[in-house]
């Protein structure tokens, strides 16, 4: 809709007079108003994928992870491999002894009876498998299994004469437990049932100092 710049009037498209007051028009948009067609509004924009960024995080931190595994693998196998390759190892017969960068193992019967510095039962027969003392940095430990014809009671009985002062003692008619000493030097006595006889397992944890 077009309108007269002097009086106001209304005018109807392609007129040059204003038939109210007569001021010439001469079709120049300057000399009238028109109604400007409404503004479509801009669509705003989509909203951040916040989603997707929080799942690339999640993935680079488990891709970091299992990244350090790798390595971690890696590496340990490497070391593992060098232990072995400098690994010693004696046989004789049956003993076997193994020195590694990271401690030793001796299989000989004779000489773990003697590292466990404890009393054996009277008649009681040394058994290889099992039988043996490993050291691990400043940690020992010496393993004896041994079988005896003698019931459990009885073996019991000689064991807790050995060690009165045990710090925990429990048994029943198939088995006993008794175990002596602290953290750094502990004796643990274990008799079980086993055919006629008896089984005995006798585990001395040691730990070395500064005097040693």
């Amino acid at each position: 809709m077009a309108f007269c710049n002097s009086c106001g009037a209304n005018l109807t498209e392609g007129t040059k007079f204003c038939s109210k007051c007569g001021a010439t028009f001469s079709g120049n948009p300057g000399g009238m108003s028109t109604v400007r067609p409404a503004q479509t509004p801009m669509a705003p924009p989509p909203p951040s994928k916040g989603g997707s960024s929080a799942l690339k995080i999640v993935l680079v931190i488990v891709g970091s992870i299992v990244l350090i595994g790798v390595l971690g693998m890696v590496t340990c196998g490497i070391v593992i491999h060098r232990a072995i390759k400098n690994a010693k190892v004696t046989q004789n017969g049956d003993k076997v002894k193994i020195d590694s960068p990271f401690g030793s193992m001796d299989t000989d019967p004779e000489q773990t009876v003697k590292d466990l510095d404890v009393d054996i039962y009277p008649g009681a027969q040394v058994q290889k498998a099992g039988t043996a003392s490993m050291s691990f940095g400043p940690i020992r430990t010496v393993t004896g299994i041994f079988d005896s014809s003698d019931p459990v009671g009885k073996v019991c009985d000689f064991y807790r004469a050995k060690f009165p002062n045990a710090n925990v003692s429990s048994s029943d008619q198939n088995q006993c437990s008794i175990i002596s000493g602290g953290p750094g030097n502990s004796t643990t006595v274990t008799v079980q049932s086993s055919g006629d006889g008896s089984k005995i397992t006798i585990a001395r944890v040691s730990k070395k100092t500064a005097s040693n």
